[in-house]
């Protein structure tokens, strides 16, 4: 199975969406096809050997839509130095077309420019660079774009076009309907042309109202191409609805301006070129609005696409020289002065410095970097100068891979939209019926009032809203995974935002999770015998032996080391024979460890020259935050577990420190995944948070796996959720953030379908029938352009979220 991402251009609400999943799922060969309104992007996932992506693509437009495969290409405009003519350059086309991975080039000789797009993973910028050189004309300082950023550039176009049809459309629908309005207004005489007055000069106000409203119509074409398109094709939309409304409305406008002609002047107070005209507006300023708020919904990709540096400094030659990202190759040493950003991912050649992660981790302090040490892209150089060797470069960076993630969580799925989806699918052909059935029958009822009936008509068309149903869950999703990658927290997809909100058990891995996965001294018993033990321990290769050493203030030389198995290390330092080992080694009574050793710790007896002097214990230290983390748990009705290989006494010792009570130790790496079963077949939701490559199993058994980002590569892939840092507080913070967003979406659906369920009988006139009010049709418009924008800024409170490891938000 192939997985790709499609652009989607043409969707107007969420009919269009659901027509355009169930046009792709009947193509033989699609195991999935997701459409995502809000960021407009199809994610299909296919088998190649039965079904190829044109055919996909071919399916989308034939029914009415454009389709953009995600473009991994870029485009780079080179200013060339030394073309004297025509022939230069259709010379230096030649050249750069030859170059594998160059997908179009054009050179202009009168701009004396080169618009190349090509594909960086295959043909390098150095390369068309090289290529313009050696035909023997000179390459000068480029200016280059990617398609994220042209896909940005588009977008703005799209919500400025938005805004312009609201401002002409504004301009003439304001005027009409001052027109259509003041002469109905008896209580309050407002200015008013006499030559208007639709009493007496009733065929001039009819037809300037014509002509007010046509060039209404014209901004809004497309709700009349795409809406009649789709009627035709029997997948009515949004669109359809507005069309037909508003056509309405004009087609018996126009009717009653002949009637007026032909001398029925009673037919001026049939005139509805206002209704259609302020619809129109109305619709196009709720277009607006949305357009914005969809943007805004995804700013955390914008954010994370905007880290990167755009240019690197490369160390060639004992030089320093400036050059584009695209540029940089697998094993070049790059420069990173103060101040600056990393520009790929890399190991420390060279210096020391502090680097600030939080771009990426959400770790607000700066970590120290050394040679050997990783550095990643986008991250801020904070102190000191280094050079790397770039050892990850374009979309395999972790910068890209986190996007990657990021991106494809947006375009999933939570199970809670699978009700909205099934409504939006037939939501359109049941309101047109509803508008049909509702006006024939005020038709009927009023006694062939075919104004009273065009009206019900109308307003029922123009008030059902399916853009709010479509918009309800995608944009929860999208500004929820957003704000947790924001906070180092990637969410893979919807399906495990939304089942982390159900947990009620989490089992954390000891190792590595809980504790920092190394050992470390905890106690000297004495002082003076721990630079004398890290002496002897130096020499040592033992894990426990490293402990000591890095605890140690000074290291002095020593002689003759000795290793005995299964008892300890010795050696002659200073002139004494120091031994560090088991009791029974060191001379020492074994019951004077037992203290330390019901504490989950390792002791280490020391003797100097055969004199028992005191313990040195060692123990894999629990983190900081651990505590913390299983308080907020508890805090949450979260009932925390532990599972380890270790014996019962040292697990329980780690179990007591933290505060967990439900211990499973002595349990081997492939039984962990056993142990998960067991608690959920006790109808339990189980998450599992685990580090290692024996963790994988279990992670992938649990309701939700979750993996610390300092672990293994298994390990996250089989996760559900990576935390990009060591912190365990931020599992907390996961649970939180879905509990803020599956609430957020429950609240859009309640007011999508609460809107539709109270807005559509009122429209049919309900409220007429009980000696209410008849609800107006601009009102109707009015209402529906806003619904989509209160789900949408609804949404956005999510923005609001802060990382807090204490109750929900």
């Amino acid at each position: 199975m192939e997985s790709q991402m499609l652009s989607i251009r043409g969707m107007t609400c969420a009919a269009c969406a659901q027509r355009i999943e169930r046009t792709v799922r009947k193509l033989a060969g699609i195991g999935q096809a997701n459409v995502n309104f809000a960021s407009e992007k199809l994610f299909v996932e296919y088998d190649t050997a039965a079904l190829a992506l044109p055919v996909i693509k071919a399916a989308v437009t034939k029914i009415g839509y454009e389709v953009i495969e995600k473009n991994d290409s870029q485009n780079v405009t080179i200013p060339i130095g030394g073309m004297t003519c025509a022939a230069c350059a259709a010379r230096v086309e030649k050249a750069i077309r030859r170059l594998e991975g160059v997908e179009s080039v054009s050179v202009n000789y009168a701009t004396e420019k080169a618009t190349v797009a090509y594909q960086p993973q295959t043909v390098r910028l150095a390369a068309i660079r090289a290529a313009i050189e050696k035909a023997g004309y000179k390459a000068l300082e480029i200016n280059k774009t990617d398609a994220g950023d042209e896909d940005r550039a588009r977008k703005q176009r799209e919500i400025k076009t938005l805004w312009t049809k609201f401002i002409v459309s504004a301009l003439f629908s304001l005027p009409l309907l001052y027109i259509a309005m003041v002469p109905m207004i008896k209580a309050v005489r407002l200015p008013f042309p006499a030559g208007l007055d639709p009493m007496q000069y009733s065929l001039v106000y009819a037809l300037v109202e014509l002509l007010l409203v046509l060039p209404v119509i014209g901004v809004g074409y497309r709700f009349y191409t795409v809406g009649f398109k789709a009627l035709l094709q029997r997948s009515p939309n949004m669109d359809s609805l507005i069309a037909l409304g508003t056509s309405a409305a004009v087609l018996y406008s126009v009717y009653n301006t002949f009637q007026i002609a032909q001398g029925s002047f009673a037919a001026v107070e049939s005139l509805y070129f206002e209704t259609a005209g302020v619809i129109i507006t109305l619709i196009l300023l709720g277009k607006s609005l949305e357009a914005v708020s969809k943007g805004r919904t995804s700013e955390a990709i914008k954010k994370l696409m905007g880290l990167a540096p755009k240019t690197a400094i490369l160390w060639q030659d004992g030089e320093e020289k400036e050059i584009p990202i695209a540029e940089v190759e697998i094993g070049d040493i790059i420069v990173v002065k103060p101040g600056a950003k990393i520009p790929v991912d890399g190991t420390v050649t060279d210096g020391q410095t502090a680097i600030d992660e939080s771009m990426l981790t959400g770790e607000s302090m700066p970590v120290d970097k050394k040679a050997g040490d990783a550095v990643y892209a986008a991250a801020l150089n904070t102190t000191g100068t280094v050079r790397f060797r770039a050892e990850k470069i374009g979309a395999d960076t972790a910068l890209a891979q986190i996007i990657k993630l990021v991106e494809d969580a947006q375009g999933s799925k939570a199970p809670i939209a699978a009700l909205a989806d099934k409504v939006s699918g037939v939501f359109v052909p049941v309101v047109c019926l509803i508008a049909l059935l509702a006006g024939g029958a005020w038709f009927i009822g009023t006694g062939g009032d075919l104004r009273f009936a065009l009206t019900i008509f109308i307003s029922v068309l123009v008030i059902a809203c399916p853009c709010a149903l479509g918009l309800a869950t995608p944009t929860a999703i999208m500004v929820g995974t957003g704000k947790g990658a924001e906070n180092g927290i990637l969410i893979k997809g919807g399906e495990a935002l939304e089942t982390a909100h159900k947990i009620n058990t989490i089992v954390f891995d000891k190792t590595g999770t809980i504790t920092e996965g190394r050992p470390a001294v905890t106690d000297v018993t004495k002082d003076g015998i721990l630079d004398y033990a890290a002496s002897v321990e130096k020499l040592s290769e033992h894990p426990l032996g490293l402990a000591v050493v890095n605890a140690a203030a000074e290291i002095h030389p020593a002689t003759e080391f000795q290793s005995i198995t299964g008892m300890g290390v010795q050696a002659v330092v200073e002139g004494k024979l120091v031994k560090v080992g088991r009791a029974a080694f060191a001379g020492a009574d074994i019951t004077e460890g037992d203290a330390l050793a019901a504490q989950g710790k390792t002791p280490l007896f020391v003797s100097i020259d055969d004199v028992y002097c005191g313990i040195i214990a060692v123990a894999d230290v629990v983190k900081p935050s651990s505590r913390a983390a299983i308080e907020s748990l508890h805090q949450m009705g979260v009932e925390v577990a532990m599972i380890t290989g270790d014996n019962k006494k040292t697990a329980a010792a780690i179990a007591a420190q933290v505060g967990i009570e439900r211990v499973l130790a002595e349990v081997l790496p492939q039984d962990k995944s056993n142990e998960v079963k067991k608690l959920q077949t006790e109808g339990r939701k189980v998450a599992m948070v685990g580090d290692g490559i024996n963790d994988a199993p279990a992670l992938a058994q649990a309701d939700i796996g979750i993996a610390i980002g300092s672990g293994t590569d298994v390990a996250m892939e089989s996760a559900d959720i990576v935390l990009m840092r060591s912190d365990l507080r931020d599992v907390p913070t996961a649970l939180n953030l879905s509990r803020a967003t599956i609430r957020n979406i429950k609240q859009n659906l309640f007011w999508a379908f609460g809107y539709n369920v109270i807005g559509i009988p009122v429209a049919a006139g309900l409220l007429r029938l009980f000696g209410g009010p008849l609800l107006n049709p601009i009102i109707a418009a009015a209402a529906m352009s806003l619904s989509s924008v209160s789900v949408l800024t609804n949404a956005l409170r999510l923005k609001r979220f802060k990382a807090t490891t204490g109750k929900d938000q």
